[in-house]
């Protein structure tokens, strides 16, 4: 499973979502490889999982990606239950 974070320019955000989401990942035994990359560069990615935030929601919904939308990067609880479930869907 290949899920990448997204972030305007790459850096920020979607680094602390990886972090966050590796963390999740292995707690719950889940292989997957993460990568954080910028908005742009999403575009040429294959990804089974993109997480991003709600300020990208309106560059990003309609690119056909199966999308998690975070509020908060910092918020482990809330993105563990926003990732798995995104995950146990892509499972079915």
């Amino acid at each position: 499973m290949n899920i990448v974070t997204v972030c305007g320019m790459g850096m920020g955000t979607s680094l602390i979502l990886k972090m966050n989401i590796d963390d999740i990942l292995k707690k719950n035994k889940i292989d997957a490889e993460v990568e954080a990359c910028d908005l742009g560069s999403m575009l040429g990615k294959m990804a089974d999982l993109v997480v991003t935030t709600y300020e990208l929601k309106s560059q990003i919904e309609d690119k056909g990606y199966n999308t998690v939308y975070v509020k908060n990067v910092i918020d482990k609880k809330g993105i563990e239950e926003k990732v798995l479930e995104a995950i146990n869907n892509l499972k079915k």
